[in-house]
């Protein structure tokens, strides 16, 4: 663990912390837009209240600097959580701290909704590889919550018409589960990820540049229909 990584505070976030609220929901929209990828959009507000209740991680300096953030959902009757909306301060990227709030995190997700599958969407590799390491496993978008306000919530995202136009069956994130009463064991997927990492690479660069191919035809030839 580096200077920086034993510096770094990551903790379950209170109503202390409300302030940080806008700041983290600022760098959410920035980071999306320089990513050129969707992100459920999200208010200072909705943040502010995952912090209230006790469903959020956050990381800061021993200054109060902010550092980082992940909240978490409850879908289906609490048969489902996602650990959702993971950032980190451009600064402290590549830190390792992000692997450290997923952590946390996710042995939040454990304790509050112990019989819960935990599942997150994600278009980076490096966040694949941290799911890995927590047992994380990629599925289907079959196997998420047919929770209609989890998909409601990816309206804000930028990909909300490619998701609909594929009737919610793919999309340009990579989705991922951890089912507590049926998973392999970390090392069992890390090793997984380890050998295939470069595939894993690959089909999410191809699945992404098909489906923006797919979804720019498909509005072209509507388009020239209804002109």
């Amino acid at each position: 663990m580096s200077t920086l990584e034993q510096s770094i505070i990551v903790r379950v976030a209170t109503a202390n912390d409300i302030h940080y609220a806008t700041t983290i929901t600022d760098e959410m929209e920035s980071s999306a837009k320089a990513r050129g990828t969707g992100i459920a959009k999200r208010s200072p507000d909705y943040v502010a209240n995952k912090m209230r209740e006790g469903k959020a991680v956050i990381a800061v300096e021993p200054s109060g600097k902010w550092v980082g953030f992940c909240y978490i959902e409850v879908w289906g009757h609490e048969q489902f959580v996602a650990n959702s909306g993971l950032i980190v301060s451009p600064a402290y990227r590549k830190s390792g701290v992000a692997k450290q709030i997923k952590q946390t995190i996710f042995n939040l997700s454990r304790n509050k909704y112990p019989t819960a599958k935990i599942f997150g969407l994600t278009t980076g590799l490096a966040v694949m590889k941290i799911n890995s390491e927590l047992g994380y496993e990629p599925v289907t978008y079959s196997e998420l919550t047919n929770d209609e306000e989890f998909w409601a919530g990816c309206k804000s995202c930028v990909n909300y018409d490619i998701l609909m136009s594929k009737d919610r069956k793919n999309c340009m994130c990579t989705a991922m589960l951890y089912d507590p009463a049926d998973h392999y064991e970390p090392a069992e997927t890390i090793a997984d990820f380890k050998q295939n990492s470069k595939l894993y690479e690959r089909f999410m660069k191809v699945k992404q540049s098909k489906l923006l191919k797919w979804f720019r035809k498909k509005t072209s030839k509507n388009y020239f229909v209804q002109f």
